[in-house]
């Protein structure tokens, strides 16, 4: 006498595996997803420094080619801004400090409020102060 039961189904892949275990490809972002982004990521360097620039940067891209090469610039100019301050700070002792660390925040609202203006356009902005340290 055979067995008439089914075979058991096949154990259920995670989330985002296809089958044999292989990662999903990011999806691409849309241009409008792409451009919000990269307005976070120039205006999020006023507040928050080279984070925001950073977390755009390691999370999208791969997925957009003007998130990838505009997250660079604002990462870059961000890790710039960052060198100042840590200089400002240090060179407050001999009172050269303050004019250094208002220098540093007033080229970082200008640029950073114009990077995310031309960003939310769909346009390609590039500091005119910058280290290009992230390629």
């Amino acid at each position: 006498m055979t067995d008439s039961t089914p075979p058991p189904p096949p154990p259920e892949q995670p989330a985002g595996q296809p089958t044999g275990g292989q990662p999903v490809a990011a999806q691409p972002l849309s241009d409008s997803d792409a451009r919000l982004w990269v307005t976070l990521a120039h205006a999020g360097t006023i507040l928050f420094g080279f984070v925001p620039a950073l977390i755009v940067w390691l999370i999208g891209k791969d997925r957009s080619k003007f998130v990838n090469d505009e997250a660079k610039e604002a990462l870059n100019f961000a890790i710039l801004l960052t060198i100042l301050y840590i200089v400002g700070w240090i060179l407050t002792v001999i009172l050269i400090g303050v004019l250094v660390l208002l220098a540093a925040f007033v080229l970082s609202l200008v640029f950073c409020i114009q990077g995310a203006m031309k960003a939310n356009k769909g346009e390609s902005y590039r500091y005119p102060l910058n280290l290009r340290l992230v390629k």
